[in-house]
């Protein structure tokens, strides 16, 4: 780091866990840190032991973005106590859900339909180069993701153009709609979780799973529990494992009080251990 930098303090924090758990798609491994924006604002971050390094005059932006506040150890004792629900807290220890801008969170997760992570961070990339507000770190130019007034004016064939395929309309109609008053972001913020999953999936390309993920990664609703093709096989092999079918609504409802107040941090962790460790698995086999 060449840059003026400062320490932060992030203790029981993994930076790398985090940023590498599929809730987060455009940082980049840089040196012995990592390379990315909060916002608009380009930041290079290296972990050491329980200490950040980071640009000074950046501490506050970086706590708050990487939840270095939210009580990680409470969060994890009120988990239920089984096997499947253990063995990933003891697999994600130091993850943190990060505070997403609400809308490069949406945003993102309408592009990430039917995307692998490399896919998802690909087309973040492309349109961040391509239409957000340039910043740089250390001469390095970084890009922000863009504004919904930039993409809504832009035409379908532009994001199709960023290897979006048919999720360039739903992306053009979401930042249309936030950029008309149609939908008002700032209002969904100061509604009751179900209020505003119903209002969120009046965008286009946001369904129960997308409003889920914004829910938790961009307003901080802890209890909000995504359920995508992971998750779902989690339920099913592990917590229902003698019921051949068990409805998409079951899983809903169960989730919704089993893993308790913070069961979006419970969903990350279940999430992440079961990608990394089910593919080994299966690959051993």
């Amino acid at each position: 780091m060449n840059a003026a930098c400062a320490a932060c303090v992030a203790e029981d924090f993994d930076l790398s866990l985090t940023l590498e758990c599929g809730q987060v798609f455009h940082w980049q491994r840089e040196g012995a840190g990592w390379l990315g924006t909060i916002g608009e604002r380009a930041v290079y971050i290296e972990q050491r032991g329980e200490q950040l390094l980071i640009p000074e005059g950046a501490e506050e932006l970086v706590r708050s973005y990487f939840a270095l506040d939210h009580p990680l150890a409470e969060i994890c004792a009120t988990f239920p106590d089984d096997p499947a629900m253990q063995a990933a807290q003891e697999f994600c220890r130091g993850m943190r859900i990060v505070r997403q801008p609400v809308w490069e969170c949406i945003a993102t997760f309408i592009t990430s339909s039917m995307k692998q992570v490399a896919h998802i961070a690909q087309i973040s990339h492309t349109l961040r180069r391509r239409y957000g507000a340039k910043t740089d770190w250390n001469g390095r130019e970084l890009f922000a993701y863009p504004a919904p007034e930039a993409l809504a004016r832009l035409r379908e064939e532009d994001l199709r153009a960023c290897a979006l395929g048919y999720r360039a309309k739903n992306l053009l109609g979401a930042a249309r709609m936030i950029t008309d008053g149609k939908v008002d972001l700032e209002a969904i913020a100061r509604m009751e979780d179900e209020a505003a999953r119903a209002e969120l999936c009046r965008l286009p390309g946001v369904g129960e799973k997308v409003a889920n993920c914004a829910l938790l990664f961009g307003f901080e609703r802890v209890r909000a529990f995504p359920i995508d093709v992971w998750i779902e096989r989690v339920l099913r092999e592990i917590y229902f494992p003698r019921k051949r079918r068990v409805t998409a609504r079951q899983l809903r409802e169960f989730s919704a009080t089993y893993f308790g107040e913070y069961g979006g941090y419970a969903q990350q962790y279940l999430f992440h251990h079961a990608r990394k460790t089910w593919r080994l698995k299966k690959a051993a086999h």
